[in-house]
């Protein structure tokens, strides 16, 4: 716990098996309070690693739901234990979870209501070893964001993330797309509803193991946050209702 806080890391696995142990080491146990893994289907071991180490709290999927399905279910079950505060980490050891209490300290101390830990703050993203195409396609979305969505984050495509409890409560995620663009509605509910976001440095590491999706899929991934973004400035303006708000 921070400042009385109940901290839940949520794990939201897909063939993490070679990493989780990594991943699930780093995590600072003197504030975190429980660990829920969500295993999508996994056609390794990731349930059973998860099991040899002892997490307490292991949901998985009799088939795949899509990362945007993980993570309803790691944050239905996150609340439903009693989170104050919910960290999301990726179990394949692209992010540190080092940063978890520099993250959740800020949302325990009441200075922002949700976290990201930005790989473009700094330089690491290019560091860690991002193939250049995604970064270039990384800084045109944000930017583009940025723009229609009149906020100004360094990078919306993190899987790095922190939420108070009053956050998660008050957006309607589950309405959203169960594919990689619910990170991007989730955002764009957050920024609807008034709440600020925090932004930390994160180093990442790219390597075999690490999930990552192909350029055919990044570019459909690139059309639905240029779609989100432009649903998010028209509803704004009021010029239509958008069903995720």
């Amino acid at each position: 716990m921070l400042n009385s806080k109940k901290i839940i890391v949520v794990l939201p696995a897909y063939n993490a098996a070679l990493t989780l142990e990594k991943t699930y080491k780093e995590i600072p146990f003197d504030i975190v309070d429980e660990v829920v893994l969500v295993d999508d289907a996994s056609r390794d071991d990731t349930a059973q690693v998860g099991r040899e180490l002892g997490i307490q709290h292991i949901i998985r999927h009799d088939h795949n739901k899509g990362y945007g399905g993980n993570q309803k279910s790691c944050y239905n079950k996150a609340l439903e234990l009693g989170a104050d505060i919910v960290i999301m980490v990726h179990p394949d050891y692209q992010y540190t979870p080092k940063l978890i209490q520099a993250m959740c300290s800020i949302i325990a101390n009441g200075v922002y209501p949700v976290v990201l830990g930005s790989r473009i703050l700094g330089k690491g993203a290019l560091k860690g070893g991002m193939p250049i195409y995604k970064y270039f396609f990384n800084r045109f979305l944000t930017l583009a964001q940025n723009i229609l969505i009149n906020e100004k984050l360094s990078e919306y495509h993190t899987g790095y993330r922190a939420f108070s409890r009053e956050v998660l409560e008050n957006i309607r995620y589950m309405d959203n797309d169960d594919d990689f663009i619910f990170d991007n509605e989730m955002i764009s509910q957050i920024f609807m509803k008034g709440y600020e976001i925090g932004e930390v440095t994160c180093p990442t590491k790219y390597f075999e193991e690490a999930s990552s999706i192909n350029f055919r899929r990044s570019s459909i991934y690139g059309l639905g946050v240029l779609r989100v973004s432009l649903q998010h400035c028209l509803h704004r303006w009021g010029w239509i209702r958008g069903k995720i708000y």
